[in-house]
């Protein structure tokens, strides 16, 4: 199985300070909802792994976390893509959780519910906490300068073999060829 994780808020949609809090908010960047149309096309699985801890600090509730990724199936659908999972971090920052990126529980538990090592399995994303989850997890860990990409690369300190590159659509054509 060819399997690809993506972080959700900067990789997949556009990102906020104030978080997305609503369907309404969940603004696809431009080529991303194409970029999963490609991997899904080129025999990839698609499953999300993603920090929300808006959860955590009341900021929405799961019927909205739920309402948001059924806009981002949608849209994805609807581009020719599938995403197979979401996988989510619920805790706040401060609560020593093992599924909080930048710790590798959450991607473990991709790999166990997808019945896979995640030796050399791609994780993208825009954030450290990202990178760093991958390479504890065995993952292979790919930069987007989307979001909070292009601090993160100025930032230095990525995981060793990280690949770094402009966007999603930019990935998944390394990928599917």
């Amino acid at each position: 199985m060819k399997l690809v994780i993506l972080d959700r808020d900067g990789t997949i949609n556009v990102d906020s300070d104030q978080y997305i809090k609503s369907p309404a908010e969940w603004k696809p960047i431009p080529g991303s909802l194409q970029a999963i149309a490609r991997l899904t096309q080129g025999g990839w699985r698609v499953v999300v792994a993603t920090n929300q801890s808006g959860i955590a600090r009341g900021l929405f509730d799961m019927a909205t976390l739920n309402a948001i990724h059924a806009e981002m199936h949608r849209a994805v659908n609807l581009a020719g893509g599938r995403i197979d999972a979401i996988f989510f971090c619920p805790h706040a920052a401060d609560s020593n959780c093992e599924c909080r990126k930048p710790r590798p529980g959450l991607l473990r538990e991709v790999a166990s519910r997808m019945g896979i090592a995640l030796d050399g399995v791609p994780m993208i994303g825009d954030a450290l906490r990202d990178l760093e989850a991958a390479a504890a997890a065995g993952a292979k860990p790919y930069l987007v300068l989307t979001g909070k990409g292009r601090k993160t690369r100025a930032a230095g300190g990525l995981p060793a073999g990280t690949e770094v590159f402009a966007d999603l659509a930019a990935v998944a054509a390394h990928l599917a060829g």
